[in-house]
């Protein structure tokens, strides 16, 4: 059989992937997309997608519990775990389909099977019905990133969970022990423990949340504890013994090594990239811990081969991984592009509270030799947070004092998730802290903090 030919093969359907391949058929180029799994990739089926609507249902369940706070009545309050993985599922499947009609408005060619770079410019795929043989002077890798296995600390979809089971849980957990405080790890801590799960979480390093500001982790730490989260940090598991109903986790913290027992653990320890099987070695990409070695516009060294996403490395997040996928297909259609750069891509941790950041922290901005002005801002003072029943947050900004730049900012909070974008937008906008003091925001709302926290940078805030 002849090889099809086309003008861009994409390898991977996730948030990289899709984008690059709809934004190149867009751009009049014939494209092809080759996923082995889902479209959507991990974000939509397994990832950011149905997590958001996990963490949904126990947000709600959290605020029924407050009902009298607000003047309601709520009794004999429960929930159906079933139910609400089922409404999770649901929704990663309204999406995931919404891709394949995208596509096929498009035109783009979606070929469901294995792809492996068969030489420069040429894709295999081993499909249902055999193998079939693209050709493409552009060929970009998207095939993204999976859970990091440790020796000893593997999932076993019984009692030690990967994020896909605790995604489809065999079982309501009583007592979780949750390994690692990143992202994914808090995410899933925060929504057992809502749900009344007993909940453990040990992080290696000196602070949950790490990648945070330090102020921000120690806020969201108090947060956790009082919601009855145990953290500790500092700590690591160093063995995991396993038995029909529990798991005794050997924990080392401050030199002594603890047994702890529970019903269920879950092992967020980071993620490794989907280098394997491409054929990577023989075209001689360069990798470099699992992560596939990529310049500023995510070349690859190799002629018409791009890699974009997870699989380019950090940060792992799916808005890079699109805009990634975005001027990739420019460039392959011949438009001026402009690089994704990693400090103006903001991370959302959708945890309770949120927190949510972009640029530089306090302390990062120091060490790249910035004088710096930070600014805060508490949820307590503003007058919708208290009518919200949503008093405890704290917004922070860094300026850069002699150029009024705006480094960084970080939110702890209701909501941060979504006000975040107001600083990344005046971050592209090159604002001044000047800029940002002078403009308007409205009241009441929970932007006003992000305007509040400007002021009190340059001792001008007015509500504390």
């Amino acid at each position: 059989m002849a090889a099809q030919t086309f003008d861009m093969i994409v390898i991977g359907a996730g948030p990289g992937g899709y984008v690059a391949a709809i934004r190149g058929a867009q751009l009049g180029l014939k494209v092809a997309c080759v996923e082995r799994e889902h479209l959507g990739g991990i974000c939509l089926n397994w990832g950011c997608i149905p997590t958001k609507a996990l963490l949904r249902s126990a947000e709600v369940f959290h605020l029924m519990e407050r009902a009298g706070e607000f003047g309601l009545k709520a009794e004999n309050l429960g929930y159906d775990i079933d139910a609400v993985v089922k409404r999770s599922r649901g929704v990663a499947k309204q999406l995931s389909g919404g891709i394949g009609h995208l596509f096929k408005k498009n035109k783009v060619t979606t070929i469901m099977g294995e792809a492996t770079l068969a030489g420069n410019g040429k894709v295999s795929v081993k499909t249902d019905k055999g193998t079939e043989e693209l050709t493409a002077k552009n060929i970009v890798l998207a095939t993204g990133a999976r859970a990091r296995q440790l020796p000893g600390l593997e999932g076993d979809g019984k009692r030690v969970w990967t994020y896909k089971d605790a995604l489809q849980p065999p079982h309501m957990p009583k007592k979780l022990l949750v390994i690692g405080s990143g992202a994914i790890g808090i995410e899933f801590a925060s929504f057992y423990n809502t749900l009344g799960a007993e909940t453990t979480v040990v992080e290696v390093l000196d602070r949950v949340l790490p990648v945070e500001d330090a102020e921000i982790s120690a806020f969201a730490k108090k947060s956790f504890q009082k919601q009855g989260m145990k953290i500790l940090e500092k700590s690591m598991v160093k063995q995991l013994d396993r038995s029909a109903d529990k798991v005794v986790a050997h924990i080392e913290s401050g030199g002594k090594v603890e047994k702890h027992t529970f019903d269920t653990v879950i092992s967020a320890v980071g993620i490794v990239g989907n280098v394997e099987g491409l054929g990577l070695e023989s075209l001689g990409v360069k990798v470099d811990r699992t992560h596939v070695v990529t310049d500023e516009f995510c070349r690859t060294g190799v002629d018409g081969l791009y890699a974009i996403g997870d699989v380019a490395g950090a940060p792992w997040l799916a808005h890079k991984a699109s805009h990634e996928g975005v001027m990739v297909a420019e460039l392959i259609a011949g438009k001026h592009a402009h690089p994704v750069k990693p400090e103006s891509i903001a991370g959302c941790t959708y945890c309770n509270p949120q927190v949510a950041s972009v640029g530089l922290t306090e302390a990062k901005a120091k060490e790249a030799g910035h004088d710096v002005k930070v600014g805060r801002f508490p949820f307590i003072g503003n007058g919708k947070a208290i009518a919200l029943g949503e008093a405890q947050g704290l917004i922070k900004t860094v300026f850069d004092a002699k150029t009024g730049e705006l480094l960084g900012a970080h939110m702890v909070g209701a909501e941060v998730t979504e006000l975040i974008q107001g600083y990344v937008i005046g971050q592209k906008l090159e604002t001044t802290e000047q800029d940002l003091m002078e403009t308007v925001f409205p009241h009441p709302t929970l932007s006003e903090m992000m305007h509040e926290s400007v002021l009190d940078a340059f001792d001008r805030v007015i509500h504390i």
